[in-house]
């Protein structure tokens, strides 16, 4: 019985370790990126899903960094109004003050003073800008929504618009993020600004101080009403935010269920990979040694 031997096996040999390369070489690609899926070929359908996933993170990401900056312009705003709510309570005060009978014109006169630096205050507050762009003039940013006009009833202009901001909060929900200082101000049902004015007249001249005080605290309703807004505005963010956070937690624990590679599945591949190889070259130097054995016996 003859033993057939193949003459020249390197080629099934090389091919041989060439795949327990590649099996090395994709276990370690696996262990360095702690991915299964590295390129399309490897599992096609998860990598299709892997992509869309990204995209949904990436809007999330988005999302998020504006609501971020939303919220502190939010907080500023909120901020700005409760100084406004401060300074005309302290108005109102005032008020009260400036109606005693037993005053003297003088002290009028230093309480009306007080009352004209509240309402420049609450101008000043009124002009608010937040990263140069003024946010009480309605869509108009770049113009300063408030000054003194005489020529006014009110004695106030208003240079803005009535339009609002809005943002998406959301995949598909979109919210308004600011009030027009008109509605805020110098809204005709509690005029802050002119109710300031009429105040200031009436001290002054110590004449009409019940009807002028009455529309200060019918503005000052109004103002804290309008402040509102911006409180439910940033509840919303929030829940915004938290609602995209568990989003992009889901969307990862979605993307290592598809494309996560199990480390320890992946050194022992490796380990058994590197043990094939060896066992291919020790075999092939048996096979090389026989054959020169053989050809020197010849």
């Amino acid at each position: 019985m003859s033993v057939r031997i193949n003459p020249d096996p390197s080629t099934d040999l090389l091919a041989a370790i060439a795949l327990n390369r590649q099996a090395q070489n994709t276990a370690l690609q696996q262990l360095s990126s702690g991915r299964s899926v590295n390129q399309l070929s490897d599992n096609p359908a998860a990598a299709s899903e892997d992509v869309l996933n990204h995209v949904q993170t990436n809007q999330d990401t988005q999302l998020l960094q504006n609501l971020s900056s939303l919220t502190s312009q939010g907080q500023a705003i909120d901020s700005t109004l409760n100084s406004a709510v401060q300074a005309v309570t302290q108005a109102i005060s005032l008020g009260v003050e400036g109606a005693n009978g037993t005053l003297s014109n003088a002290d009028r006169q230093a309480i009306a003073g007080e009352l004209i630096g509240i309402r420049d205050q609450v101008l000043g507050l009124a002009n608010q800008t937040y990263q140069g762009n003024y946010v009480f003039s309605g869509t108009a940013t770049s113009t300063q929504p408030f000054v003194l006009d005489n020529a006014q009833p009110d004695g106030v202009k208003y240079n803005g618009n009535a339009n609002v901001n809005t943002n998406q909060m959301s995949p598909g929900q979109k919210i308004a993020v600011n009030l027009p200082g008109s509605q805020i101000f110098t809204n005709p049902s509690g005029d802050v600004l002119g109710a300031l004015n009429g105040l200031i007249t009436a001290v002054q001249t110590n004449s009409g101080l019940a009807a002028a005080s009455a529309n200060l605290d019918k503005a000052f309703t109004l103002l804290t009403t309008q402040r509102v807004f911006y409180g439910n505005a940033l509840n919303q963010f929030q829940s915004a935010q938290t609602f995209l956070n568990s989003d992009k937690t889901q969307l990862a624990q979605q993307e290592n269920s598809l494309v996560g590679a199990d480390l320890a599945t992946s050194i022992t591949n490796f380990e058994q990979a590197t043990t094939a190889t060896n066992a291919i070259l020790n075999a092939t130097n048996q096979i090389l040694t026989t054959l020169n054995l053989l050809n020197y016996l010849k």
